[in-house]
């Protein structure tokens, strides 16, 4: 377990890719099997099911350290996490044992366990467990508990760890963690080291990225005649691979999303072996694209329902084909690609297997004309492509270039303030805005990046000083911060007490110059709304 929670703190104390890389290629190599497994469910959303509630943990530990239930209360939304109110209480209380270093597959075993014992069971077994742990192994265990687990690790930092740390191609290992397994019926032998047959079959290419450009820089520095232009479609990039009578779906982020979209595994079962096509998912329907909160309805769903398809209907749009007959042609030019995809789009003929289809221009003049259509066409801009280009590997500048239209903004007051994580956990850094309706403030949206941290200290400091009430780590905040809020789209949703949902949004800056009562009203985001969604 001192392993684990020595790896959480590396982690947690850093912002940069390759420390957290190194820091879980330095525990892979260290735990045991055991505990790699339980380490890989815990990152991947494979926790153990709760077995004790929070309100009985609050109980006990109330008793264990024997302060009454206010000064528990008090101390939770001082310090804003229950897991860390609860490590800090018990380590004030004197309780620990130093000499006992249990794996952390004993505990979450134990954690198990505990689901076919009775209350007073749970109690006294947890009570020897705090007893044998120090404050940050506490911290960590109790997350693991009580399902809160929010660690800045992302299963494509996962992959690649373990493919730098045991020489395994990142692909395999994304692939080798996908579907329904859990460490109570894998190993990590079984699930990580050992090949498969599909290994080879399943692999996507490295997606090829754009550089944004700005308009001045396309009109000074390219040559129209040169380059082709495409929408740039808002949805999720991905490739569909069919190789040895098998169709693999992969996204950007090299999650597997085959059983995401039945009907797209289902069109791709008529492609020829040995094509993988790039493109994008995309929600639509009736000849035009449908906005990318459609879409979300989509992501994160373990069962795809009969009505979830028909509500979400989804289509690919394609922009390269990289692999054809078996042989990869990225070296090709873009211009040949694109003529065998056109073959292959009619040979197949199927109303969800879509091109992305060269936009005509003379020049960049008329192509700026064109672009001022975007968001009506529910486009995010255009791409930029050179005719003679390869398909390279990763973000490269020269030949592919995504030219985006600005995003919506829209004035809003915080009233809402809550603490950041990591190494914003001591800072209100996450903020709640809202619009006018007549006289009354309506939340908005959500925002917690964007600022300085210069500035964000200055907010923290606000926050501290205008508190009105406290609702755990949340605290309402006296109206009188102004921010610019950027965002990228805009829905209808009922969820919403505005009845609105933003997407990406962002602060872009902080309006000092801006008293509240200038703030935007709700009826600016119903007319955005009505234009835009």
């Amino acid at each position: 377990m001192k392993e684990f929670a020595h790896l959480i703190t590396s982690i947690d104390q850093s912002n940069k890719t390759n420390d957290k890389v190194n820091a879980l290629k330095s525990y892979f190599h260290l735990a045991n099997d055991q505990d790699k497994i339980w380490t890989l469910a815990l990152f991947t959303h494979r926790k153990p099911k709760r077995t004790v509630n929070t309100s009985l943990l609050k109980e006990w530990v109330t008793e264990w350290t024997q302060i009454p239930e206010w000064l528990f209360e008090e101390s939770y939304h001082v310090v804003g996490d229950l897991a860390e109110t609860i490590a800090l209480l018990l380590t004030s209380n004197g309780v620990e044992n130093k000499e006992v270093d249990n794996p952390l597959s004993y505990y979450i075993e134990t954690l198990i366990s505990l689901r076919e014992k009775s209350i007073e069971e749970k109690k006294q077994q947890l009570q020897i467990i705090y007893e044998e742990l120090d404050s940050q192994e506490r911290f960590v265990f109790t997350k693991i508990m009580t399902s809160g687990w929010r660690v800045g690790v992302s299963q494509n930092l996962i992959t690649k760890a373990l493919s730098e740390a045991f020489e395994i191609d990142k692909a395999i290992i994304a692939h080798r963690l996908m579907g329904d397994w859990s460490p109570e019926n894998y190993t990590f032998q079984e699930l990580i080291l050992e090949e498969s047959q599909n290994d080879l079959a399943s692999r996507p290419y490295p997606f090829y990225l754009a550089h944004p450009i700005k308009t001045e820089d396309i009109q000074k520095d390219l040559n129209p005649i040169e380059w082709q232009a495409e929408w740039k479609w808002d949805g999720i990039r991905g490739q569909i691979i069919k190789r040895n009578d098998e169709v693999f779906i992969w996204s950007r982020g090299e999650e597997l999303v085959t059983e995401k979209f039945p009907e797209l595994a289902e069109m791709a079962e008529k492609l020829p072996n040995g094509t993988v096509l790039d493109g994008e998912i995309t929600a639509y329907e009736n000849g035009e694209p449908l906005s990318f909160g459609v879409l979300q309805t989509r992501i994160g769903r373990k069962n795809i329902t009969k009505n979830l398809l028909k509500k979400a209907p989804v289509v690919f749009i394609c922009y390269d084909l990289i692999e054809n007959q078996g042989k990869d042609i990225r070296t090709e030019a873009l211009s040949f690609r694109n003529h065998l995809l056109k073959e292959l789009l009619s040979e197949i003929n199927n109303p969800i297997l879509l091109a992305s289809e060269s936009i005509e221009f003379s020049d960049w003049k008329k192509l700026i004309e064109i672009r001022k259509k975007s968001r009506s066409l529910k486009t995010e801009g255009l791409m930029l492509k050179k005719k003679d280009s390869v398909y390279e590997a990763g973000r490269k500048r020269g030949s592919w270039w995504k030219w985006k239209i600005a995003p919506l903004t829209i004035d809003g007051v915080m009233i809402y303030a809550q603490k950041g994580h990591g190494r914003r956990a001591d800072l209100y850094s996450d903020y709640t805005l809202a619009v006018w309706n007549e006289e009354e403030l309506i939340p908005f949206a959500k925002a917690y990046s964007g600022l300085t941290d210069a500035e964000m200290k200055k907010v923290d400091a606000f926050v501290k000083k205008n508190t009105k009430e406290k609702f755990g780590p949340v605290r309402t905040v006296k109206p009188e911060l102004v921010f610019e809020i950027a965002f990228e789209g805009i829905q209808a949703s009922n969820r919403h007490k505005s009845g609105i949902a933003l997407r990406f949004p962002r602060i872009k800056r902080w309006r000092q110059d801006k008293p509240i009562s200038e703030a935007n009203k709700l009826s600016d985001l119903q007319e955005l709304l009505e234009k835009y969604g």
